[in-house]
């Protein structure tokens, strides 16, 4: 019965290693982001999403800049949020920094 157990074991362990590449390559999906939202980052690291109105638009402008086409934005292991601008592809579009294999 134990060796049973193992071999079970074993077997699933052999073909979740085959199955965790296959789930790392899905498509990349874009982000909806809409024009009448706002999305913050608080200090704390919490993220939320605001219904946006129009009548303090040039307000919200001051200061603002625009985010460079070809920018990454990702969360680092001690849970900041980061943004690296450059190339994130590889020259077959496969992502650069995906999980090795």
């Amino acid at each position: 019965m134990t060796a049973f157990s193992i071999n079970s074991f074993a077997i699933a362990a052999a073909l979740g290693t085959f199955a965790a590449p296959a789930l790392a390559q899905a498509p990349a999906t874009p982000w909806e982001l809409k024009s009448d939202m706002g999305y913050a980052y608080d200090k704390e690291g919490k993220t939320y999403s605001y219904k946006m109105g129009t009548s303090n638009a040039g307000e919200l402008l001051k200061g603002a800049k625009k985010v460079p086409k070809g920018t990454l934005f990702f969360i680092g292991h001690n849970g900041q949020l980061y943004m690296r601008t450059g190339p994130y592809l590889e020259g077959d579009g496969k992502f650069k920094f995906g999980p090795d294999q």
